[in-house]
């Protein structure tokens, strides 16, 4: 089990949800929602506390604060540990006509739909209950939970086991994504900044111009340079 310091999740705030009969918890995290390139993407993953899980993944961390190489070693093993998990998409498409907050909540629906398509489980969550625990200041879920209740936490995606592992969850899954797009679209280095504004990319789009998996309205200032 991972010690607790700042930098390592812990069950402590799903322990809050556990303690007060709530079997499942369900963390939320998006991964790209500041890219210039390339879908957003949420990703959840289900706790059961009816399971052992007091001894995650050694290594688990916010995808943020690990390396591309730990993410990957470890990717198998938070799957495993989980008693369930998705990710779901937005497309470029969808965020450039819908924007970006409803972008991440079709994500999330998308995510969400897979998760719990399993009749059993849709049961066992209506009758023993379910918390979401979503990383952030705002739910950007709103209407789209399935009628599941949400809590949002700053910094959940750090300090929570559940989050983290959604966290790293939808960070693999779009870098393997990205790594596809990069081979149609080979000039922006998107293996390397997976469509994030790195210099590179911007010289590069400076260069040729933008490609269709850019989302053209977030690249007006930095074109216009």
């Amino acid at each position: 089990m991972s010690s607790k310091t700042s930098q390592h999740p812990s069950l402590s705030f799903e322990n809050s949800f556990f303690e007060t009969g709530t079997r499942f918890i369900i963390g939320i995290d998006e991964v790209g929602r500041g890219s210039i390139a390339g879908p957003v993407a949420v990703g959840v993953a289900l706790i059961d506390s009816k399971r052992d899980i007091q001894s995650w993944p050694e290594k688990l961390r916010d995808s943020k604060l690990i390396s591309e190489k730990t993410r990957e070693e470890i990717y198998p093993q938070v799957a495993s540990w989980v008693s369930g998990w998705a990710v779901g998409m937005a497309t470029v498409e969808e965020i450039e006509t819908k924007g970006i907050v409803e972008s991440l909540s079709l994500a999330g629906y998308r995510a969400l739909e897979q998760l719990v398509r399993d009749p059993a489980l849709r049961e066992a969550i209506a009758q023993e209950g379910v918390m979401m625990i979503l990383d952030g200041s705002h739910n950007w879920l709103g209407s789209k939970s399935l009628g599941m209740p949400v809590t949002v936490k700053t910094k959940a995606d750090r300090d929570c086991v559940s989050v983290a592992c959604a966290s790293v969850l939808a960070k693999v899954t779009r870098d393997r994504l990205m790594l596809e797009i990069h081979e149609q679209h080979p000039r922006f280095g998107l293996d390397s900044n997976k469509g994030y504004a790195s210099e590179a990319h911007i010289s590069a789009l400076r260069e040729h111009g933008p490609s269709p998996v850019h989302r053209l309205s977030w690249l007006t200032k930095i074109l216009a340079r």
